[in-house]
């Protein structure tokens, strides 16, 4: 109950926003006339930035964590509970024959409860600590052609920082083409470049292909972000079976007696099980049960990047229980084929 208050009215706020720049009429992906309308929902839901409206609560497990300081190895730890809410939104103001112009907001709150051992002492000390990450962005979309195949190009820059601190800007610039697009099939590749000293990769390919096999089943690859075997049941549910990647990334300050800022960051691999179901025609319950694996995290000083680290950590996979509901026009799910 603790979370939920803390996020309730930025939750409500929201979501009146999303469902006031959704309210009007969906305008049609330029040069799509001879796409059917299923492609061009998937297009619209795989270039959002995020969906209109997301809301999730997730929950991870106990689990073990070796590290390193400096180089130098530490006594094993472990996690006793972590905790996180995240919530975004994703607002067009201005939509064209060719562009769209919105913005992205997002709030992120992790709680962790930790047992680490102190290895001056030889004893373990109880820790528990609370972080709030926020975020907002511009994001400009162009739809063009190349080599007669539909093109989106995109730019976002993005603020990001805490409850105490702004901290970064950041770019990012993506072109993807639309490779093969029909009722079955749908294929797409391009390239993201991001703007970000703290990156040690500014690019990164991408790829994208989605195709609906003869027994209903559809596999849905979304390079380098998620892989699936999708089932529809019922009537307004799917079932997924697969994985997808996440990173949790928050600030740090005062933690060594000096005004020094850190940042840490770690990519999270969520493996299991995902059931969608859809109600009042737009919005999306899900939930998500599995095993989460976090090949490595990272704690470094602002002005530094992720490979130059002052401190490691490699966690053990962990149990994770994951629940939200979403604002998504442009769903598929429940929706006749």
């Amino acid at each position: 109950m603790y979370i939920v208050k803390n996020v309730a009215s930025l939750v409500i706020g929201l979501m009146i926003l999303s469902v006031k720049s959704f309210s009007q009429k969906r305008d049609s992906i330029p040069g799509s006339v001879n796409i059917p309308k299923k492609v061009e929902a998937y297009v619209a839901d795989k270039f959002a930035v995020t969906r209109p409206f997301n809301v999730e609560f997730i929950q991870t497990g106990p689990y073990n964590f070796s590290s390193e300081r400096d180089g130098k190895s530490l006594p094993d730890s472990k996690v006793n509970s972590l905790s996180q809410v995240k919530v975004s939104t994703n607002i067009n103001f201005i939509k064209r024959k060719n562009w769209l112009l919105g913005t992205t907001l997002g709030y992120r709150y992790t709680k962790a409860d930790a047992d680490i051992a102190m290895p001056a002492v030889g004893d373990i000390k109880t820790v528990e600590r609370e972080f709030h990450y926020l975020f907002s962005a511009v994001n400009f979309t162009y739809f063009s052609t190349l080599f007669n195949k539909r093109t989106i190009y995109s730019a976002s820059v993005m603020v990001d920082g805490s409850d105490k601190h702004f901290e970064r800007v950041r770019g990012i610039v993506t072109g993807t083409m639309v490779l093969k697009a029909n009722q079955r099939t749908k294929m797409t590749a391009g390239m993201l470049i991001s703007i970000d000293p703290s990156v040690q990769n500014p690019f990164i390919p991408a790829f994208g292909y989605e195709h609906t096999f003869g027994n209903g089943l559809i596999a849905d690859i979304n390079l380098p972000k998620s892989m699936y075997l999708r089932k529809h049941v019922l009537n307004n549910g799917r079932v997924s079976l697969g994985l997808d990647m996440d990173r949790t990334s928050f600030y740090l300050y005062d933690i060594d007696g000096t005004s020094q800022k850190y940042e840490y960051r770690q990519v999270d691999i969520n493996s299991g099980l995902i059931y969608e179901h859809l109600i009042a025609k737009y919005f999306v319950i899900t939930a998500k049960a599995g095993m989460k694996m976090s090949p490595q995290g990272r704690l470094f000083r602002k002005e530094d990047s992720f490979g130059s680290p002052v401190f490691e950590i490699t966690p053990d996979p962990a149990f994770y229980f994951n629940i939200g509901i979403s604002l998504h026009p442009f769903s598929l799910i429940g929706r006749k084929k």
